[in-house]
C-alpha cells in the first residue's frame, strides 16, 4: 500500500455510533463474558487516535469479541488454565484490549501493568514491572514489540516466560470449548498506581466488577446519545474500569488517545470532545484539566477551535479534586460552551472496583470551608487568624454502596466530624492477592477501610480531606500535606506538582516538615530569596520552621498514573537519590 493509499484509507474510516438500535443494559450481566457478548451483538465500539486526535482504527465490539475468543484459544493452546494469572503490559489499542478479553474468556486472569513513563528512567521501570510480577506469580507477560527489551529483562530476572504481541498471534489457536464462566471467579487482578516496593494486587470478582458497572451508569445516568472521550491509562482502574470495561458492559463507544499522546498534546483531548455530535462523558484527575487550561495561549481563538457545549460528563476523580483549578477551567473554556455544572466530583479506589460515591449529574462542584484547626484535630487558636481549606463535594454513594465515616475507636461518627472512611457493598474487592494479613487489615465485617479521611453531611454526602497515610503529625498536631503545597503553589511560577510536603527527623531529633519544591531558576540570591519565601510561607500555615530544598525540575517522583507520589519523594530524599541545588546559609 503507498502511503497515498494509506491516507485515502484513514480518511474513509467511519468511527463506531453513538446509539444504534440494541437495546442498552445497564451491566445488568452475571459475568463480563456476557456483557462482551451481548455488546457485540449492537454496532458501537472502541475508536482509537494517533496523537494529533486523528481517527486511526475502528474496533467494534463485535471485532473485539472475535479477537478475543480466537486469543482466548491461543492462550489455553500455551497452557493457560483457569485460575493463571496472564500479566499485559497495558498499551491503549487492540491487541491489549482482545488478550485481556481473551483472558477473561479461558477462565484466567488477566493483570493489567503500566508502560514507561517520560519521568522513569529503563531501571526503574525493569524494577516496578519485576516487582509487580513477583506478586502476581503470572504464567506469562504479554507485552508490545516496541518495549519488547524492557520487558523481557523484568520477565527474566522473575522467571516468567515472555511473549509480545507478534509472538502470542503466531501460536495456533486450540480447539474446543472454553470453559464457563462464574460469576464469583475472579475475573482480573488490579494493582493500584501507588504499587511500587509492597504492591497490593487487588483480585475482583464478575459479580463485584458487574455491581460497580451497573452502579456507576446509573449514578452518572448515561443516556442514549453519550459517548465516552478518554486519555487515561488502563493500568490505572480510572482507566481501565471507567472507560474500558464500563463502556463495553453498558454499551457506550469510545474515542481513545493514548496517555503518552495527551501528555504531549493534551489539547488533542479537547479537539476529541469537540467532534463529538453527540453529549460526551469523559473523565480525568484535576492536573488533566489544569494541563489544558495552562495550554491555551492568549492567542488561541477558544471558542471557534472548541465545542464543549455539549460535554455532559466531565468527571474529575483519582486525587484531590482542586477547587481553584476547575474554575481555571471553567474560565478558560466557557467562552467554547462549557458548562461548570458539567463537573461530577466522585471518588473512589481500586479496592472498590472503582466508584464508591458520584455527584448526581448536574450538580457541578461544590465546597464548604472547614477550618484547618478541625482538620487537625486542634481546639481553634484564637490569637491567629482563622484559616480554611475548600473542601469538595465528591458525592453519594453510588447504587450498592454504603459508606460510613469512624473515629479513632471505630465507632460511627456524627455528620460534620472527620473521621476515617469506610465502605460497604456488592462491588468490594474479594482480597488482596496471596496477602491475607493486609486483607484482613482492610476488611472488617465486610467494610473495607478505604485509609482515606473525610466526613459526611447531614444528607449523606461525602468530602474528603486526604489520606491518612500522608498525614503529618508534628508536636500531637494534624498537618495535611495537600495544605502546605496548595500554599506553595500560591506563589508565583509554580504549578500542581510542583511541591511535595512529608515529615522527616531534624538533626535534633525533633520531626518538621520538609518540602521539596522544583525550582526553575538559576540566579543563586534568586534561590535564596525563594526558599526563604517559600519557609515564611510554610511558617504562616504551621506555625513552625521547616526544611526547604530546591530541586531540579521533573525531578518529584510521581505514580503510573502521573500523581505526586509523596511517599517515593520522602525515600529519594532520604537515601540522597535527589539532589537539592547547594544554597548558601
Amino acid at each position: 500500500m503507498t502511503v497515498s493509499e494509506a491516507v485515502r484509507d484513514v480518511a474513509a474510516l467511519v468511527p463506531t455510533p453513538n446509539d444504534d438500535a440494541q437495546p442498552r443494559r445497564f451491566a445488568d450481566f452475571a459475568t463480563f463474558c456476557d456483557a462482551l457478548d451481548y455488546a457485540a451483538a449492537g454496532e458501537r465500539g472502541f475508536n482509537f487516535h494517533d496523537a494529533r486526535g486523528t481517527l486511526s482504527r475502528v474496533y467494534p465490539f463485535a471485532e473485539l469479541r472475535a479477537d478475543a475468543l480466537v486469543a482466548a484459544h491461543r492462550l489455553i493452546a500455551h497452557g493457560i488454565a483457569p485460575g493463571d494469572r496472564v500479566a499485559l503490559i497495558a498499551e491503549t489499542g487492540p491487541e491489549f484490549a482482545a488478550l485481556f478479553c481473551g483472558t477473561i474468556y479461558a477462565g484466567a486472569w488477566p493483570v493489567p501493568l503500566p508502560l514507561p513513563t517520560s519521568f522513569g528512567g529503563k531501571d526503574n521501570y525493569i524494577d516496578q514491572i519485576t516487582v509487580q510480577l513477583a506478586s502476581s506469580d503470572p504464567r506469562v507477560l504479554l507485552y508490545p514489540d516496541e518495549i519488547g527489551a524492557m520487558c523481557a529483562a523484568a520477565a527474566a530476572r522473575q522467571g516468567c516466560p515472555g511473549l509480545s504481541w507478534q509472538d502470542i498471534a503466531a501460536i495456533e489457536p486450540a480447539k474446543g470449548d472454553l470453559p464457563p464462566a462464574d460469576p464469583d471467579a475472579i475475573s482480573y487482578l488490579q494493582y493500584s498506581s501507588g504499587s511500587t516496593r509492597f504492591p497490593h494486587g487487588v483480585a475482583v470478582t464478575h459479580r463485584a466488577l458487574m455491581a460497580n458497572l451497573a452502579g456507576h451508569s446509573h449514578g452518572m445516568k448515561i443516556q442514549n446519545g453519550d459517548r465516552c472521550v478518554s486519555w487515561l491509562p488502563w493500568y490505572h482502574d480510572m482507566g481501565l474500569v471507567g472507560c474500558f470495561l464500563s463502556p463495553i458492559a453498558n454499551q457506550v463507544s469510545v474515542d481513545f488517545l493514548r496517555t503518552d499522546d495527551f501528555a504531549r498534546r493534551p489539547l488533542a483531548w479537547l479537539d476529541m470532545i469537540s467532534r463529538n455530535k453527540g453529549t460526551t462523558v469523559s473523565y480525568s484527575p484535576t492536573f488533566g484539566y489544569d494541563i489544558c487550561a495552562r495550554r491555551i495561549s492568549s492567542q488561541t481563538n477558544v471558542a471557534e477551535r472548541f465545542d464543549l457545549a455539549r460535554w455532559r460528563v466531565a468527571g474529575n476523580g483519582a486525587d484531590m479534586i482542586r477547587p481553584d483549578v476547575m474554575q481555571g477551567f471553567v474560565d478558560a473554556f466557557a467562552p467554547a460552551g462549557f458548562k461548570a455544572a458539567a463537573f461530577l466530583p466522585s471518588y473512589g479506589l481500586a479496592e472498590a472496583t472503582l466508584a464508591v460515591t458520584l455527584m448526581p449529574p448536574g450538580e457541578g462542584i461544590r465546597v464548604e470551608l472547614v477550618e484547618e484547626e478541625r482538620l487537625s484535630g486542634s481546639p481553634r487558636d484564637l490569637s491567629r487568624p482563622a484559616r480554611y481549606r475548600a473542601i469538595v463535594n465528591c458525592g453519594v454513594p453510588v447504587r450498592g454502596m454504603e459508606v460510613e465515616i469512624r473515629g479513632e475507636s471505630g465507632a460511627p461518627v456524627a455528620h460534620h466530624h472527620i473521621g476515617k472512611v469506610w465502605c460497604r457493598g456488592s462491588s468490594v474487592m474479594h482480597s488482596y492477592f496471596r496477602d491475607p494479613e493486609s486483607t484482613e487489615a482492610a476488611m472488617v465485617d465486610g467494610w473495607l477501610d478505604t485509609g482515606d479521611m473525610g466526613y459526611l453531611n447531614a444528607d449523606g454526602y461525602l468530602f474528603i480531606v486526604g489520606r491518612a497515610k500522608d498525614m503529618i503529625i508534628i508536636n500531637g498536631k494534624n498537618h495535611w500535606p495537600q495544605d502546605i503545597e496548595w500554599a506553595v503553589e500560591q506563589l508565583p511560577g509554580f504549578h500542581q506538582g510542583d511541591i511535595a510536603a512529608f515529615s522527616i527527623e531534624t538533626e535534633s531529633g525533633e520531626e518538621a516538615p520538609a518540602v521539596l519544591v522544583h525550582c526553575r531558576v538559576s540566579d543563586p540570591e534568586e534561590r535564596l530569596r525563594l526558599r526563604d519565601q517559600i519557609r515564611d510561607k510554610v511558617r504562616a500555615i504551621t506555625g513552625m520552621n521547616c526544611v526547604v530544598e530546591l530541586v531540579p525540575p521533573r525531578t518529584l517522583p510521581r505514580t503510573s498514573s502521573g500523581k505526586l507520589s509523596r511517599a517515593k519523594a520522602k525515600k529519594l530524599y532520604l537515601t540522597g537519590e535527589i539532589e537539592p541545588y547547594s544554597l548558601a546559609a
